[in-house]
């Protein structure tokens, strides 16, 4: 391979500075970072949820001391026991312009701060989407065996293949290979909500979905938002499916009353619990967040009893409801199995989500690369070898 692929003009480059948090959250929600669309895990509320791990902010743009900036990432340093060496990870970041061809120009720079910061490997999480499959060509594909990379793609986008070559092109590896191996799902569901109304979003929910919402208000389910007193209602029905799924999130009450805090105090109402109750007893509880026109259903809970009456279903009706009147471009359903075996345990999801008629879309995951140095390589490879036993 040429080195010409690789190698970047450093007069060209554009400045890097570590920044304030404050002037990171300002610059997210500024016209030139919205347009950026940064995620929640990119938010300077973040680094308050993910415990064990040291925040730093960096910017880059035409002045990015004096707030200037036309990129920028939280970046959470984990030290590598026994020695005094961090693993960098932007979830889900950096919040930058992957439509510049010229990612060298920042990329470069933050490679070589993220070194001298002491770290011995980055993990990054680009944001431009790779393939998305209908709905509707998923219902069609499915059968024993089957998986997502079976079916031909509704649509290959086109910025996602080529952040792609560039990123390989450049030493990075994709996490995982062509299945999933990511901290964040790598494949996602999501609902278009741009231009459409309560109406065409109801006729887009596929008739079981239609009519487990009117039997759900037939029943008396009744839908509110709840506070953080109600969390730990929220908590045990998430232990709850967790056991009836077959999952294990990992997360304990205090995470989750962490992130409510953390999130609620850098905007109110960024983070909401919803909750549906029936005859008085909370049966189901959601999460959603919202970061600008961006809205995550981020964690689902329910009973194992009078399912029957189908809370989650509207559930999520109202919570879709609500995305929409905020002046959500997309309603995130979060993460789903690669699988289209309906034999398959975890395939239950994605049925439940293609149900709203919404779209899987393959996110370009998350990338790795050992930072330069024969020492970081070497750290890097432990360490790699140190996740393949866990």
């Amino acid at each position: 391979m040429s080195a010409l692929l690789v190698t970047a003009d450093r007069s060209q480059e554009t400045p890097l500075r570590p920044i304030s948090a404050a002037t990171y959250r300002r610059f997210l929600e500024s016209r030139e970072g919205a347009a950026l669309a940064p995620g929640f895990l990119q938010c300077p509320s973040w680094a308050q949820v993910k415990e064990g791990w040291q925040a730093r902010f960096v910017g880059w743009g035409a002045d990015p001391a004096g707030g200037r900036l036309s990129g920028a990432a939280l970046v959470l340093l984990r030290q590598l026991p026994g020695t005094h060496k961090h693993f960098a990870y932007l979830p889900e970041g950096p919040v930058a312009d992957w439509t510049d061809p010229r990612v060298d120009d920042w990329l470069g720079p933050l490679l070589r701060h993220l070194r001298a910061s002491g770290a011995f490997a980055v993990r990054i999480g680009p944001s431009p989407a790779y393939r998305r499959w209908s709905a509707a060509r998923l219902k069609a594909a499915t059968g024993p065996g089957r998986r997502l990379g079976d079916v031909l793609a509704s649509e290959v986008d086109p910025l996602g293949t080529a952040v792609a070559d560039r990123l390989r092109a450049r030493g990075w590896r994709r996490c995982g290979g062509e299945e999933d191996g990511d901290a964040q799902p790598r494949h996602v569901f999501r609902l278009p909500l741009a231009g459409r109304s309560p109406d065409d979003l109801w006729a887009g929910l596929n008739q079981e979905w239609r009519r487990n919402v009117r039997r759900a208000r037939r029943s008396g389910v009744e839908v509110a938002v709840g506070g953080a007193a109600d969390l730990p209602a929220f908590y045990r029905l998430l232990r709850i499916t967790e056991e009836r799924d077959g999952f294990r999130l990992g997360r304990s009450l205090a995470y989750y009353e962490r992130q409510y805090a953390a999130l609620n105090a850098e905007e109110p109402g960024r983070m909401k619990l919803y909750l549906a109750r029936h005859n008085g007893e909370i049966l189901a509880a959601h999460t959603m967040i919202r970061v600008g026109r961006r809205v995550w259903y981020q964690t689902g809970a329910s009973a194992d009893h009078r399912r029957e009456v189908r809370p989650s279903n509207l559930l999520q009706w109202h919570m879709l409801l609500d995305a929409q009147a905020l002046g959500a471009h997309a309603y995130d359903m979060r993460g789903v199995p690669s699988t289209l075996d309906p034999d398959d345990r975890p395939y239950g999801l994605l049925r439940w989500k293609l149900g709203t008629g919404g779209e899987v879309v393959e996110t370009l995951g998350e990338w790795e690369k050992p930072l330069d140095g024969a020492a970081n390589h070497a750290l890097y490879r432990a360490f790699q070898t140190y996740l393949a036993r866990r």
